[in-house]
């Protein structure tokens, strides 16, 4: 099974279609996005309609959490205020109820190994704010949380968010597609092994 997975296109809809035609041409089983479709640049209703009609999986990032419900669910965007509130008042109900229904994680079964999906790790997936801050990346946290049952219990588990390429244990993150380094990963799961690969954009 062949499995291609991108992340934090931030309104870059070059680098959105690029993406996309190269996971084409690798003939992927199925493709993933771990959110984050607004931010950064300006064509962001442009990536998500194209999203929205590409009939992959979508995950929802911080930036679709800020779009549904505002920057109150994290103290730490406050400055991001204005840009989310433009964005409520311009996203029609058809494309707000496309950004309510994507899933905060997706796992597949394959081969016999348990691969998790997701935009960043969890804190608490309850919460109105679910990920672990970037700073966890820095004070020990993260790796922390690398170790824990939830994310050991997996063959692999794959974030983006920090858009950095990077492995750590069993967790793989991803570069954002839409930003300087850009990146996409691809899996490929057989009955022996998950095996991956980071692979530039063109």
């Amino acid at each position: 099974m062949k499995i291609a997975v991108f992340s934090d296109v931030h309104g870059n809809l070059k680098a959105l279609k690029t993406v996309l035609a190269q996971i084409r041409e690798k003939n992927a089983d199925l493709t993933v996005f771990l959110g984050d479709i607004f931010q950064r640049g300006n064509e962001e209703f442009e990536c998500l309609e194209l999203l929205k009609n590409s009939g992959i999986i979508c995950l929802k990032g911080n930036c679709e959490l800020y779009t549904e419900h505002g920057v109150d669910v994290d103290p730490d965007v406050e400055h991001l205020r204005a840009y989310y509130d433009g964005i409520r008042d311009r996203i029609t109900a058809e494309q707000m109820d496309f950004i309510k229904q994507m899933p905060l994680f997706h796992e597949i079964a394959a081969h016999g190994h348990k691969l998790h999906f997701s935009h960043f790790l969890f804190s608490d997936i309850n919460k109105p704010y679910p990920f672990l801050q970037l700073s966890s990346l820095k004070d020990g946290v993260f790796d922390k949380t690398c170790e824990s049952e939830y994310v050991k219990k997996y063959d692999l588990a794959v974030v983006g968010h920090c858009h950095q390429n990077f492995v750590k244990g069993n967790v793989v993150s991803v570069s954002a597609s839409g930003l300087e380094g850009a990146a996409y990963l691809m899996i490929e799961v057989n009955d022996d092994s998950v095996d991956f690969e980071h692979i530039s954009l063109d």
